[in-house]
């Protein structure tokens, strides 16, 4: 698999996919300059008079439910039910899940018109699965990955989606009983707002343009992961960090993936 994803990564700098996002407005210029240094187009549009028709247009969809409001829950489930219509695949990122009876009905709302991915962190993944073990800290986890492992599978089960547990190991599973581990990345990423948003803005890329949806959010998870990485080594701290992601997702070279990549299988 190793070489294949590095393969990905090429086709989506290649093919440079159209990918809608609607996001939160903390992180819309760093995740349109993650999309673009990662080699795809972004837009970002979310009036509900033309979401149906620039989802139609798009290769993916991205909706991150960041900064919710009642206009944009609306415009969010007008994208996601022209998204399943058209099976144009799309993300759901569940930022907060479980913080707000609000968050979780528009989440609920959602889920409905199946994801081809969802990728939130622990906490997220186990409030969306409506596990009452969860505990949300605004957007932070209060768990590890490992511990979503068990309500992943049953969103998979139920929604048949690749789910990614993003953390300090990324786990990604899907409804093929794959299994796949990820410990690339490093500990101050979590000091840069919003990597976790540009993580799924960048699933959406590889969805877009490759066949195997698993395959494709590895691909995008291990391209940040080791981005984020490399870039650390040379960041004097989260400002810099930012800058040097950006730098590193655009010019990173295969013989520094291909020594960095860190996956497994479970």
């Amino acid at each position: 698999m190793e070489k294949t994803l590095w393969k990905h990564i090429q086709t989506v700098k290649n093919q440079s996919p159209l990918i809608h996002n609607i996001t939160n407005y903390v992180v819309m210029n760093n995740t349109a300059n993650a999309l673009l240094a990662a080699g795809a187009s972004p837009v970002m549009a979310h009036a509900k008079s033309e979401v149906k028709d620039m989802t139609g247009i798009a290769g993916a969809l991205v909706i991150n439910i960041g900064t919710l409001d009642e206009y944009w829950s609306e415009a969010m489930l007008i994208a996601a039910e022209t998204a399943h219509s058209l099976n144009k695949p799309w993300v759901l990122d569940p930022v907060g899940a479980g913080a707000t009876p609000y968050r979780d009905e528009i989440l609920q709302k959602l889920l409905q018109y199946r994801p081809t991915v969802i990728r939130g962190n622990a906490s997220e993944i186990l409030a969306l699965a409506q596990s009452h073990t969860a505990k949300t800290k605004g957007v932070d986890s209060t768990a590890s990955s490992t511990d979503a492992v068990e309500a992943a599978r049953k969103l998979v089960q139920h929604y048949e989606s690749v789910v990614c547990i993003s953390g300090e190991t990324d786990v990604i599973l899907d409804n093929t009983q794959r299994l796949l581990y990820l410990k690339n990345g490093h500990a101050m990423m979590a000091k840069v707002t919003g990597l976790g948003c540009s993580a799924s803005a960048i699933i959406g890329a590889f969805i877009a343009v490759i066949a195997d949806k698993t395959e494709a959010t590895a691909a995008a998870m291990a391209l940040l992961g080791i981005a984020g990485a490399l870039a650390a080594q040379q960041a004097a701290g989260p400002g810099s960090l930012q800058m040097q992601i950006l730098d590193k997702l655009y010019n990173l070279e295969e013989t520094e993936f291909d020594a960095q990549l860190k996956i497994s299988r479970g």
